[in-house]
């Protein structure tokens, strides 16, 4: 069985490699969160030559520990927007510093096989900056968010990853965490506020993806 998935995922991941590669993304694939780090670090960074670098929320992009590998290097400018005890305004105030890195890292909601990249975000600094801003944007993505289409993936996000996203943030009081979909609330704390779909990258590859061979993130 375990083959057998594994010759599924490979011909899957390689369609969307290719025609990702047709919208102008620059695609790599891994193997697994390590291989990802491998990637990142040993393939994509070398030719950017960043100076700063921020990121957004994504649990895959955690998984993958380039994150701790980046805080070895003292002469890279770190913008850190999650950082524990720093004031709400602080915060706001280094995402939208971090507009302007040379590399912004993120995850992915949905990846269709058309080669389009959807997201979903709360307050937006995330999606913001995959359209435009930072000179380059690493996405790192899990095979379990290929869908088939737009409708496919904007399906997943508000009935499987907002749910559970707002789930992992202890006292945040949304319908989804009691239901588990989305009721298009009215909540204070409604995660669900910005959407975005790139369908290409633009300048060609400025957007770079990297495709995880494993399950991962919401």
């Amino acid at each position: 069985m375990t083959d057998l998935l594994h010759t599924y995922w490979t011909k899957r991941i390689e369609r969307c490699r290719a025609v990702l590669t047709n919208n102008n993304f620059e695609v790599f694939v891994a193997a697994d969160p390590a291989d990802a780090k491998r990637v990142i670090v040993d393939d994509i960074l070398p030719g950017i030559h960043a100076r700063s670098v921020s990121w957004g929320d994504s649990m895959t992009l955690h998984a993958t520990g380039v994150l701790e590998e980046l805080g070895k290097d003292d002469k890279l400018r770190i913008i850190r927007t999650f950082e524990p005890g720093v004031p709400r305004e602080e915060i706001i105030e280094r995402r939208r510093q971090a507009l302007l890195v040379d590399v912004f890292f993120t995850g992915c909601n949905a990846l269709t096989e058309s080669g389009r990249l959807v997201n979903l975000d709360m307050v937006g600094n995330r999606v913001a900056a995959i359209v435009f801003g930072p000179r380059h944007v690493i996405i790192t993505v899990g095979r379990n968010k290929i869908v088939a289409d737009v409708d496919a993936a904007m399906q997943r996000i508000k009935d499987y990853a907002a749910p559970l996203n707002a789930i992992r943030h202890p006292g945040w009081r949304t319908p989804c965490i009691q239901t588990g979909r989305c009721s298009d609330c009215r909540s204070p704390d409604r995660i669900c506020n910005v959407w975005s779909i790139t369908e290409k990258s633009y300048p060609r590859g400025r957007i770079k993806v990297v495709i995880i061979n494993q399950d991962l993130g919401l």
